[in-house]
């Protein structure tokens, strides 16, 4: 799904690697960063075959499959000559098996994409390129999702990719902790200072019970504050890292200063139980989490009726970082007119639709989203989606997980307070030019 977070996406969505922080621990390292194929046939654009054609779909969440299977009847009652079958690969598979197939010119027809790995596939020629003018012809308008989502899969000018559902940042909040100290709960006006001001006062150690959560997280924590303090990641053009620049450090020291001023558990405390697990407990008072989150907090006896979800605060400015999963063909499939016609409807509001009700994610495609938020009425889940008009995209190269993998094992020390955050984030820049440098 990505870094740790793309727990849902990889949901995992970016979607996944937390079960790589527990293997990453156990190894010596604090805490570790976040059917048959088609075989090979005629490029895209050729003409349907007229007669019966079976595709298959490849997916990695059993919680998604009735919704992806009622939006397959629902593409096959409209195209009866097009059969289409559901393959479900467990996530922790489901990479390894799609690159072997794809190498292999086995893969599926048609599969999830994520971000991190969007510009791998495309590089390796294993992606359907979808022109324009195949777009047009399928009645695709990539304007009716958002445009960071669509950037995920634009690689070098053509789309390879259409959206399939996004998730967002949020920062979820314990009522009655709050209420307890007196305090107002988070708004639209909320700043990095504001978070520190009140991860102060919900802090006390006797009870033990702490102001806030702050593991090194990229898509739920640093990213977004990198951003929100005008920095970046990975430079525009995937070239260089932006860990050496004075914004992308002082994201990160907003979260290790809340570690070493006490108002987060320890470093050691968030590698041993999942941060998520930690919230539920009802002795946190604030979680940066994605929307992924919203099923499990909507089902915990323990905070179900005491918590609530804002929009981020603001450092310099307003950021959330914004990923999601594509649905994309294989470039060597032997049907490729009917695979740029599923991946259309895929793409279509009524199929979006009918993924906002069956499947627990926000759909990709705009105004279809409410029937989410809807699924949630005891949060007010519409903050994610007001976070779209500052969405930032998930940060990615070539080889993504060559220097994400490594992030927060690098940043550990800093974290654990053993280290300055400015070193580690001059170390975390020279790892990741070195790796970027080798996809050049």
């Amino acid at each position: 799904m990505p870094q740790p977070s793309d727990q849902h996406r990889m949901k995992g969505r970016v979607r996944s690697a937390r079960p790589a922080v527990a293997a990453a621990v156990a190894a010596g390292l604090v805490l570790a960063a976040t059917g048959c194929g088609s075989g090979s046939g005629s490029g895209s654009g050729s003409k349907a075959s007229g007669g019966p054609v079976n595709l298959t779909y490849r997916i990695w969440d059993s919680t998604q499959q009735t919704g992806m299977q009622h939006i397959v009847d629902a593409f096959q009652q409209a195209n009866p000559n097009i059969h289409v079958r559901i393959e479900l690969v467990a996530n922790k598979e489901y990479w390894t098996k799609l690159q072997a197939d794809a190498t292999a010119g086995s893969a599926p027809d048609v599969f999830w994409m994520n971000g991190p790995n969007a510009q791998l596939y495309e590089s390796n020629k294993q992606l359907l390129a979808l022109s324009s003018n195949v777009l047009k012809q399928n009645g695709v308008d990539l304007a009716n999702y958002p445009a960071a989502l669509n950037q995920l899969y634009n690689l070098g000018g053509t789309q390879y990719g259409i959206p399939k559902d996004f998730d967002t940042v949020g920062l979820w909040y314990n009522k009655k902790l709050f209420d307890a100290a007196g305090l107002k709960y988070p708004d639209a006006s909320w700043t990095w200072q504001d978070v520190q001001n009140a991860a102060k006062k919900l802090t006390d150690a006797s009870k033990g019970q702490y102001g806030i959560l702050a593991p090194p997280y990229g898509q739920e924590n640093y990213y977004d504050t990198i951003f929100q303090a005008g920095g970046y990641v990975i430079a525009p053009g995937g070239k260089s890292s932006g860990y050496a620049k004075p914004e992308a450090q002082a994201g990160l020291k907003f979260w290790s200063d809340l570690v070493k001023d006490g108002y987060s558990p320890s470093l050691k405390s968030m590698t041993d139980t999942f941060a998520a697990q930690q919230f539920e407990s009802g002795k946190i008072g604030m979680y940066y989490a994605g929307s992924w989150n919203c099923m499990e907090f909507s089902k915990s006896d323990t905070i179900k009726d005491s918590v609530d979800v804002a929009v981020l605060p603001q450092g310099v400015k307003k950021a959330t970082v914004i990923h999601g999963l594509a649905n994309v063909g294989y470039a060597k499939t032997k049907h490729p007119a009917e695979v740029e016609k599923f991946l259309a409807f895929l793409g279509s509001k009524q199929a979006n639709e009918i993924e906002a009700k069956d499947s627990g994610v926000i759909p990709a495609y705009n105004g279809t989203q409410q029937a989410w938020v809807a699924s949630f009425p005891n949060f007010h889940v519409q903050s994610y989606l007001d976070e779209l008009p500052y969405a930032v995209a998930y940060p990615t190269s070539k080889n993504t997980s060559a220097w994400q993998n490594q992030e927060a094992a690098v940043l550990a020390p800093a974290w654990d307070g053993g280290e300055d955050i400015g070193t580690a984030a001059q170390q975390l820049a020279t790892m990741m030019n070195t790796a970027l440098s080798k996809e050049q």
